[in-house]
């Protein structure tokens, strides 16, 4: 059994877990419900569904998983912690979260659920020395591959849970199957008081500093007594998840409820589901769930999606094949085999046939539908268009709940019907034990119908953040009452009924929100903080300080909100081009940030934005005035600048092109007739992220699998991207030539830039840097030859050199020219310019991206390890202290495990982002060596005109060093003065997510000034 799974297993002999009677009827501490669960539902449990619909789940019975908890638990004693100490999951597998949650509880420790890391190093560096100060120098629990390729930070300290399972299994009585061992160190169970802190959930969303939200095993407690209370939970449900743990609906919704109520759950990853959401009612229909939780977006996305065809038998055929199944087994579980496994697309019915699934959702009893606001419009759409597959009229329950709550608190289960002609879905009432109230600016409660601050009281109710009493004090009234920070009303009390609703009392009051009073915006169910938002966007070239807005507003029809930004442009950038590319420059910033692309980027005046008297934006006063149609004028004129940007619109042709355009619509969140056929997927805007995202649109839609990143990089138009598909793959139709330039921006009437590889010779570190320069000059990229199949690489250093100054002529006949390169990139750039000023070509630009002019040392140090390791690091694999490591670990290994052992260290989620496996990373440490191999025996000579040497912190020593001794070693080969530009980041990361935006407002000033042309 593999170690990271090895608590999971339902084929081994039942623990003898120490379950101890509850001391009390009622639970008073959280650990009470699992040993209640192991006790009375020893049968019930997790099931963890893998990542592939076609592999196995697993099934961790509640037994099992308190043995594995109390072993977590004695290990994490192990290490020095003592009751009260905080312990971060720094975990994304439900089957590593879930017993890890549990370790810390029964240990007395206070768990705390945290998000990914982010890629980019310097911010995740960032938020590690936060979670360092906000946690007072934790434990983080995690995987290998998260830790070797985490920062290091002083007060952090990272164990890989792999560890503690495996002190586990060698304290195993000998002879014993583990699970069947008494465990050798349980730690004692420590008493604590129902008043005693339980969990620390970090505030969602927050890119800066996060707080922790206090909940109290009383908090939780009440929480699940009354959830379970009001959605008549039993132990014969069962509960599918498929929501990540770093949010407090996947912990305490859909899975300490069930578990306190001793049903059996299923948890699914969050890529299953977003990849293909129509996998989410499969599932559903599958394991015969009866509760689950979404938030509205993917019910947006299930009303779009291709549904199998409902036939008139379907659900009659599906309940006869049921019962015979059920007769033919004696009885036995049917596809969730408790005591087994099971192959996921298994079923025990016979009722699904192959080629075309059929949906049955008549177990389903309820679907919470909370995170965001849910779209009436949208729940009727996705209730009628599932219930000839047997889904209840009556089984969407809007609800509202926080982190400060203990998540859902407020159901409705009136929806549609009392919902109608409503934008928005009501709430419903809160909980048993749960207060409500809607108050004025002066604390005092409103009359029903009127808006005003919702206000929470009851025992879930949070006492507070963690480690801040000032955002505690903040948040609760001087009468105790929690602040949500959200604007609701009460509806249904009749006329001068104050706004209050209390759980458990027979009412026909409704909570109903209007908006948010506090600053953030919510995509897909998440939330992003306005300042975070806006203080990236401030510090781009362009944008006038103190003029940014970032709000949300949700546009007819869509079922998430959309992020709008608003700033006012410096004068020189207020129009054409320089305007085009400032909007251009925000939108890349907030993909590179977070991941999704703002609604609208609006350039506005000053006198536009509404403040107080003590200077704050009124960001909802701007949304109001978006939404009443005052920047309608304004967005018009962004759109036409847009297309006269893009060269205006041909239509598609064929079916793949069609396709396409839809699917470039879809990623761009344009309308599809407004997507031309000859618009090129940069030029609309694509990042990096955006390439992956349409590699598994076209596998989805297209049923191409495994579309080449270089395929997307050579033809990013339509045309030609269909024309590619449509020829089928290399294999049939024959290798392309090789053509080492890749154009990654053609727009602008300025000098073409031409950027060379680094040492790993791929071109996608350019890729991000490159939307930067739309509409001012072209940005061309040189790939290393060797990527494709039949390509030969270069076998000297001298025809790389010589086969790239022919690709760059081809290009562009004469100069001036513009040369870069990045690290090993810098020495190529070098001698290409060398070269063109040798044929009588003028080269106006030559830039060195932190790369002195001798190499041969740094070469020389390169082994096959050390450059497989390097390039490990610079595909985000591994962190630079890992790196430094590595290679005599590798060294100490067989020759052909040592790859093998640096993907096993690499964190899945990137594995999967870069289509990276074994085979593709050989061929890649292979080129990449043969690179390093040239570079050892290149020497420098000659010169060129001049140099401009961009300098970030070196890999090894201080800046200062780096530039005295190394980098400015380029005086020796320039006949002119040189430019020495310091900028921000490191040598891996100047041009990641973190710095780009910087970078390349240096980048193009320098070419401006070097070239002798301004900005138009």
């Amino acid at each position: 059994m593999n170690r990271s799974e090895g608590t999971v297993g339902s084929t081994e002999v039942p623990p003898r877990a120490v379950v101890t009677p509850d001391a009390a009827t009622e639970p008073e501490s959280v650990a009470q419900l699992l040993r209640k669960a192991a006790r009375s539902h020893p049968d019930a449990g997790m099931r963890y569904l893998p990542d592939d619909p076609m592999g196995e789940s697993a099934f961790q019975p509640y037994p099992f998983l308190l043995a594995a908890a109390e072993r977590l638990a004695a290990g994490l004693a192990r290490r020095g912690l003592t009751p009260g100490d905080p312990v971060g999951l720094l975990l994304d597998r439900p089957r590593d979260v879930i017993p890890a949650f549990w370790g810390c509880v029964l240990g007395g420790f206070v768990p705390c659920p945290l998000p990914p890391l982010p890629d980019d190093a310097d911010r995740a560096r960032e938020h590690l020395a936060h979670l360092g100060e906000l946690l007072d120098g934790p434990l983080l629990l995690t995987t290998e591959p998260v830790a070797g390729a985490a920062p290091r930070d002083a007060r952090v300290r990272m164990v890989p849970i792999g560890q503690l399972h495996a002190e586990a299994e060698t304290e195993a009585e000998p002879g014993l199957a583990r699970d069947a061992a008494a465990p050798a160190a349980v730690a004692p169970v420590t008493p604590v008081a129902p008043d005693g802190l339980a969990l620390l959930v970090l505030t969602s969303g927050s890119t800066g500093r996060p707080k922790a939200v206090r909940l109290t095993h009383a908090n939780l407690l009440a929480s699940m007594a009354a959830k379970a209370e009001r959605q008549r939970l039993t132990g014969a449900d069962r509960t599918l998840n498929w929501i990540a743990f770093d949010h407090v609906a996947a912990l305490l919704e859909a899975h300490l409820l069930p578990l306190a109520v001793g049903a059996e759950q299923f948890h699914v990853s969050s890529a299953r589901v977003l990849g293909d959401p129509m996998e989410f009612l499969r599932l559903i229909s599958r394991h015969r769930v009866t509760m689950t939780f979404t938030p509205n977006f993917l019910l947006g996305l299930l009303n779009a999606a291709d549904a199998p065809a409902p036939t008139a038998s379907a659900v009659g055929e599906r309940a006869a094949s049921r019962g015979a199944a059920g007769q033919a087994r004696g009885g036995a579980e049917s596809d969730t085999g408790r005591g087994g496994t099971e192959t996921d697309t298994e079923t025990a019915t016979g009722a699904y046939e192959p080629g075309g699934e059929r949906l049955d959702l008549r177990s389903l009893r309820h679907i919470v539908s909370g995170g965001e606001a849910n779209v009436r419009a949208t729940g009727e759409a996705f209730l009628a268009r599932y219930a000839p597959y047997g889904l209840r009229g009556d089984a969407l329950w809007p609800a509202f709940g926080m982190t400060e709550t203990c998540a859902g608190s407020v159901y409705s289960r009136g929806f549609p019907q009392v919902d109608a002609g409503r934008e928005f879905a009501s709430l419903g009432q809160p909980v048993r034990g749960l207060r409500i109230r809607v108050a004025d600016a002066r604390g005092r409660v409103c009359p029903a119908g009127e808006v005003g601050e919702l206000q929470l009281r009851g025992p879930m109710i949070t006492d507070g953040y963690h480690r801040d009493p000032a955002a505690t004090a903040r948040a609760h009234t001087p009468d105790g009452w929690f602040r949500s920070g959200d604007l609701g009303r009460v509806d249904g009390l009749g006329d001068g009924a104050p706004s209050l609703l209390v759980g458990g009392e027979a009412g026909a009051g409704r909570l109903v929100l209007v908006g948010r009073a506090k600053d953030s915006v919510i995509v897909n169910g998440v939330n992003y903080f306005s300042p975070d938002i806006e203080a990236a966007v401030e510090r781009l070239d362009g944008v006038t300080t103190g003029h940014v807005a970032a709000f949300p507003t949700r546009q007819p029809g869509h079922d998430t909100e959309q992020l709008v930004v608003a700033l006012r442009p410096e004068p020189a950038a207020a129009s054409g081009a320089a305007l085009h590319r400032l909007l251009t420059t925000v939108r890349a910033t907030v993909v590179a940030h977070w991941g999704f692309r703002p609604a609208h980027v609006l350039p506005l005046p000053a006198s536009a934005f509404p403040r107080t008297s003590l200077g704050k934006t009124l960001r909802q006063r701007m949304r109001e005035r978006l939404e009443a149609g005052a920047y309608d004028a304004v967005i018009a004129e962004v759109a036409a600048e847009s297309e006269r940007h893009l060269g205006g619109h041909v239509a598609p042709e064929g079916a793949t092109e069609r396709a396409l355009a839809a699917i470039y619509a879809e990623l761009f969140e344009r309308e599809p007739a407004r997507v031309s056929a000859t618009a090129s997927f940069f030029d609309l805007g694509g990042t990096s992220l955006d390439i992956l995202r349409l590699r598994r649109l076209v596998a989805t839609r297209l049923a191409v699998a495994d579309l080449p990143v270089i395929t997307v990089l050579t033809a990013p138009t339509v045309r030609q991207l269909a024309a590619r598909l449509d020829a089928g793959p290399p294999a049939a139709t024959g290798p392309a030539a090789y053509d080492p330039v890749v154009p990654l921006q053609t727009g602008g009437d300025k000098t073409p830039l031409f950027c060379v590889h680094p040492g790993v010779g791929e071109v996608l570190v350019f890729v991000n840097l490159a939307r930067y320069f739309a509409g001012d000059r072209p940005f061309f990229a040189l790939r290393a030859r060797g990527f494709n199949a039949g390509e030969r690489p270069f076998g000297s250093f001298a025809e790389m050199v010589e086969t790239y100054v022919r690709a760059i002529r081809a290009r562009q006949p004469r100069g001036p020219y513009a040369i870069a390169g990045y690290s090993y990139g810098g020495a190529v750039a070098f001698e290409i310019a060398k070269r063109l000023e040798a044929l009588g070509e003028r080269v106006g630009f030559v830039g060195s991206l932190n790369l002195p002019p001798h190499i041969k040392y740094r070469m020389d140090e390169l082994d096959f390890v050390e450059t497989a390791t390097n390039l490990a690091l610079f595909l985000d694999l591994v962190d630079r202290r890992r790196a430094l490591e590595l290679p005599a670990e590798l060294r100490a290994l067989p020759a052909d495990e040592r790859l093998a052992r640096l993907l096993d260290l690499a964190p899945p989620r990137r594995l999967r982002d870069l289509d990276l496996d074994l085979p593709k990373f050989t061929a890649w440490a292979r080129l990449a060596s043969g690179l390093t191999a040239l570079g050892r025996a290149y020497r420098p000579s000659g010169t060129v005109r001049s140099m401009t040497v961009f300098y970030a912190v070196p890999l090894r020593g201080t800046k200062e060093d780096w530039l005295a001794r190394e980098l400015r070693r380029w005086d020796e080969h320039t006949r002119s003065q040189n430019r020495y530009i310091e900028v921000p980041g490191e040598h891996y990361t100047m041009l990641g997510p973190r710095h780009v935006a910087t970078f390349q407002a240096i980048l193009r000033r320098e070419l401006d000034h070097a070239l002798g042309e301004g900005s138009p």
